[in-house]
C-alpha cells in the first residue's frame, strides 16, 4: 500500500487534532475525513494548513475509500467506531481508555468476523510501554511497589489505563501479589491509595500535567525508580503512525503498542 487513508474520530480533541496534524505531515499517508459527536457536519481545516477534509457527527459519514479509523474519544464512541468500522471492512486504531473486558471481547470477535486489523493500546507513548516492560523485568526482585500517576485536570477516569498496565505487568512478573503497609492510624481517608494486587496506585489531576507515570520499588535497603514523563501530545504521535502502518498489515485484534514494537 502506497499510501494510507486515515479518518479520525474525536477530531475536535486535543489528541485528534494532534493525530490530523501528525497524518497530514507523514509522508505515506492522507487525511481524508474526521467525525466527531459535537461536529457540525461540513468541512474542517487540517492543523497543519495544507487543506481541509470531510467531518461529521457520525463516523459512518466519512468511512468512504477509509483504510484506517483512528479514535480518540471515549470507551463508548471507541466501540461505535469499531462497529461501524468493522462493518465497513476498515482498520482501526484506537487510543481511548476505559474499554471492558467485554468491549475487548467484542472488538476481537468483529475483527475476526470481518478479518480487519484492529490495535488498542492503552498508551502511544514509547517510552511508557517501555516502562511497563520494564516494570516486569523488575518485579520479581522487590517486595514492595508504589505507582503514581499524574494527569491533566480533563481526564475522566482514573487510574490511567497505562497505570493500571504497568501493576499488571508488575504483578505478572511477581508472580503473586506485593506487601502493601496500610496504614495504622488514618487521618484522612484513603491516603495509601489503591490496591491492585499490592500496589500502591496514587492519582493526581490538575492543570499544567500531561501524562506521567512513576513505580517506585522497594526491597530490604534499596529502591529502583522507574519514571516517565510525556510533556505533551506529540509524544504519543510516533506511537500512533507506527500502529496506523502496522494496522493494515495484519488482521485480529491486537492489544498494546508492545506487540508492535517486539517487546511482548
Amino acid at each position: 500500500m502506497s499510501s494510507i487513508n486515515v479518518a479520525v474520530h474525536g477530531a475536535l480533541g486535543k489528541m485528534g487534532q494532534e493525530v490530523l496534524r501528525a497524518v497530514s505531515g507523514a509522508p505515506d499517508m492522507n487525511p481524508v475525513g474526521a467525525a466527531d459527536g459535537m461536529a457540525e457536519p461540513g468541512q474542517i481545516s487540517l492543523p497543519d494548513g495544507s487543506g481541509s477534509v470531510p467531518i461529521s457527527d457520525n463516523i459512518t459519514d466519512v468511512l468512504s475509500g477509509v483504510d484506517v479509523v483512528v479514535d480518540f474519544s471515549s470507551a463508548d464512541g471507541a466501540m461505535c467506531v469499531i462497529r461501524a468500522a468493522a462493518a465497513y471492512k476498515v482498520n482501526v486504531v484506537v487510543g481511548s481508555t476505559g474499554l471492558s473486558v467485554s468491549d475487548y471481547q467484542e472488538a476481537e470477535e468483529l475483527a475476526n468476523d470481518h478479518s480487519v486489523g484492529i490495535i488498542i493500546a492503552p498508551n502511544f507513548a514509547m517510552g511508557a510501554v517501555i516502562m511497563i516492560h520494564l516494570a516486569k523485568i523488575a518485579s520479581q526482585f522487590f517486595d514492595y511497589a508504589d505507582l503514581t500517576e499524574m494527569h491533566h485536570e480533563a481526564k475522566i477516569d482514573a487510574p490511567s489505563g497505562t497505570a493500571l498496565a504497568i501493576a499488571m505487568a508488575a504483578v505478572e512478573g511477581k508472580g503473586g501479589e506485593f506487601t502493601n503497609v496500610r496504614a495504622e492510624k488514618e487521618l484522612i481517608a484513603g491516603p495509601r491509595g489503591g490496591d491492585f494486587q499490592g500496589v500502591s496506585v496514587h492519582s493526581a489531576r490538575m492543570a499544567g500535567l500531561v501524562a506521567h507515570h512513576q513505580l517506585v520499588f522497594g526491597a530490604l535497603g534499596q529502591t529502583l525508580t522507574i519514571r516517565h514523563d510525556s510533556m505533551n501530545r506529540e509524544s504519543f504521535m510516533p506511537g500512533v503512525t507506527m500502529a496506523i502502518r502496522e494496522v493494515v498489515n495484519r488482521s485480529g485484534l491486537t492489544v498494546g503498542l508492545e506487540n508492535i514494537m517486539g517487546l511482548a
